[in-house]
């Protein structure tokens, strides 16, 4: 069986290092908020180009210490309007909602996936404040076009790039285009940890000081506090491992587009629409998304000859129960991506022969 993404041997390279970092920490006998987060911050800030990064305790959690820093700070109240994709994973929505905003959902280019600028400036009304584009399977969002919108109508720009680590446009690099972004490096992340794990990007002294309190029980010192905080902090373990990983994050995004470049230009099926790649840094290729109209029949047939896929994802967000209340909405182009969507395997382990042997089947379809 071809794995869709062998996290063990992704993994395994790391390991003396993992555990050379382990003994470390365990002789200090320091896990939270220590030198190993510190370090990293200061890392991974240095690698996105911006002034800093806040560790935190996952993707969703990223996303909403953003919105709520920003209403602390009074740039935004309970129950504006945030612009966002109707394509996204619904942790994106989940963190607007839970800062007590109002999720505006938009529909994507169908090409790219991505958020559409024609359908954001449609969809900007009085109690819009900010833009929540989502760089989705790996590929930055028309970041150019959603900032002039943005500096147009006075909105903040929110970056949701748990997919996108390492791409780059203008020679900008995901996290660096709005004015704040939320990472997620969960394990199958293309910067993964080894549990739960995100981060916050901004350029913002103000929203950066804001956040390390409300992380941390909304304290800036021990057992005072100044804000109604959360626990929400990036632990010294799973710092250390991505420390680790951090400095071969631009070579295994490489080896990813390789993987991509070859189903590309070598996957030649009419029932097979490919995705839109303009051959640049833009796209990490966290995932490989394909459509057909004949899916369930096209997993099967990959399931029955050892090829292992997964779909991201099988059902748009406004028809999920937990937003029955968006259930009267009708996003066609969205659905019609929902309805047709499978991932193929990609990572930076793949075999050549893997590759190879996953793009014969497929053009046998």
């Amino acid at each position: 069986m071809i794995k869709f993404l062998d996290l063990k041997k992704i993994n395994q390279p790391y390991e003396k290092a993992f555990q050379d970092r382990l003994k470390t920490i365990m002789d200090k006998g320091w896990y939270i908020l220590g030198d190993e987060i510190k370090a990293f911050e200061a890392d991974f800030a240095h690698y996105c180009g911006t002034k800093y990064c806040i560790g935190v305790g996952n993707g969703l959690d990223a996303l909403v210490l953003i919105l709520k820093a920003y209403i602390q700070l009074g740039k935004i109240q309970k129950g504006d309007e945030i612009i966002i994709p109707a394509n996204t994973y619904i942790a994106s929505i989940l963190a607007v909602l839970q800062a007590d905003l109002v999720p505006v959902l938009v529909e994507p280019n169908l090409e790219t996936y991505n958020l559409d600028p024609e359908a954001i400036e449609k969809a900007i009304t009085p109690k819009t404040k900010a833009i929540l584009p989502v760089h989705l399977y790996g590929q930055l969002a028309p970041m150019r076009e959603i900032n002039a919108i943005a500096k147009q109508n006075n909105l903040l720009v929110i970056e949701d790039a748990a997919q996108s680590h390492g791409a780059v446009l203008d020679s900008k690099k995901a996290g660096n285009w709005g004015d704040a972004a939320g990472f997620s490096f969960y394990p199958g992340k293309n910067l993964g940890a080894l549990g739960d794990a995100g981060a916050i990007t901004t350029n913002d002294d103000a929203l950066a000081k804001m956040i390390f309190s409300i992380r941390n029980y909304g304290s800036e010192k021990k057992y005072v506090h100044d804000y109604i905080g959360i626990n929400s902090r990036l632990d010294e373990l799973q710092a250390a491992f991505l420390s680790v990983k951090l400095p071969n994050l631009d070579a295994e995004n490489g080896l990813r587009k390789k993987v991509a470049e070859r189903y590309l230009a070598e996957i030649k099926n009419d029932k097979v629409k490919l995705p839109f790649f303009d051959g640049s840094q833009n796209h990490v290729f966290h995932l490989f998304v394909v459509r057909t109209e004949h899916r369930e029949e096209f997993q099967g047939y990959l399931s029955a000859n050892d090829i292992q896929t997964l779909i991201h994802y099988p059902t748009p967000p406004h028809q999920q129960k937990a937003l029955s209340y968006m259930s009267n909405l009708s996003f066609p182009i969205t659905e019609k991506i929902h309805r047709e969507v499978l991932s193929l395997p990609i990572s930076p382990v793949m075999t050549d022969e893997e590759i190879g042997y996953v793009i014969e089947i497929i053009n046998k379809f």
